[in-house]
């Protein structure tokens, strides 16, 4: 791919700019540009859509996500270190790329995006799952993006998947799968990151179904899987008691045994204890 942008290959980029990953950052860099080009081909077809990186580092997912083709892309990157390399990935593509140094837990992406908008990241590990959440949890429905393309370590990705019974299946999974379509479309392991994390990672692709699959405010139901879910191993009477005084009389009113578990309870039975416990 660096004969396509005529680009130097990352790890020349790395050295060039002195851009060890940093731990506190969440970073791991992905080197192999066969890879990010792959990871940007399963968000679809790019050239009518805006595109969200955030996390760029030095630019390999970037340079993916613009040889596949996206009409635009905005890269959010905490770290000042990573302006340089990135400045140069604009200079070949001065209409198609912007960079913005900042937080990304700040930012509006209406501000500098024109839907439809993809967003498409390998996240940084520390703000990955916050930064999830607030995708999955707008107040109006549908969000400003119309598909999420993300990388997380693969614990993460099997929770966002699982389903009722399992193990695995908790808030992630009721958030994800209540608003959108979520798959996992790749595994990668260790060493195609540099430094290698103790982990395999997952990219996970959401397309965003036109309305939710069953009624309840966002802001609610997340409270109330949270807290079901923050004490699993307990029967929901105990779990959620300090939602409402007549919990059980709440959960049997919506045909959910107060003995029963969180892991238990689908998608559509929190969103009926939602609006029982709202409408109470």
């Amino acid at each position: 791919m660096s004969q396509i942008d005529g680009l130097p290959p990352l790890r020349e980029v790395i050295a060039t700019h002195g851009l060890t990953a940093k731990k506190s950052l969440g970073q791991n860099f992905l080197l192999d540009l066969n890879l990010t080009a792959k990871i940007a081909r399963q968000a679809g077809d790019l050239s009518k859509s805006d595109i969200l990186e955030i996390g760029p580092g030095p630019g390999g997912l970037t340079r993916g996500l613009l040889v596949e083709g996206a009409r635009k892309v905005l890269a959010v990157e905490k770290d000042r270190r990573a302006m340089a390399p990135l400045a140069e990935i604009q200079a070949v593509y001065p209409d198609r790329l912007q960079i913005i140094n900042a937080d990304a837990l700040d930012l509006d992406p209406l501000d500098h995006l024109t839907p439809p908008i993809r967003i498409v990241a390998n996240l940084p590990y520390n703000v990955g799952t916050e930064l999830l959440v607030r995708w999955l949890t707008p107040p109006s429905w549908p969000p400003v993006w119309d598909s999420l393309t993300l990388m997380f370590q693969k614990e993460v990705a099997d929770r966002i998947v699982a389903q009722p019974g399992s193990k695995k299946y908790g808030r992630l999974a009721v958030l994800a799968q209540w608003r959108t379509t979520p798959r996992v479309v790749m595994e990668l392991p260790p060493e195609a990151f540099t430094p290698p994390p103790k982990i395999h990672s997952s990219v996970v692709h959401f397309d965003a179904l036109p309305a939710p699959r069953f009624e309840a405010d966002a802001d609610k139901l997340q409270a109330l899987v949270a807290k079901a879910f923050g004490q699993r191993r307990k029967m929901l009477r105990a779990s959620l008691k300090g939602l409402h005084p007549q919990i059980e009389d709440v959960l049997t009113s919506v045909g959910i045994k107060p003995t029963s578990r969180a892991e238990e309870i689908g998608i559509e039975e929190f969103c009926a204890l939602s609006r029982a416990l709202a409408a109470s």
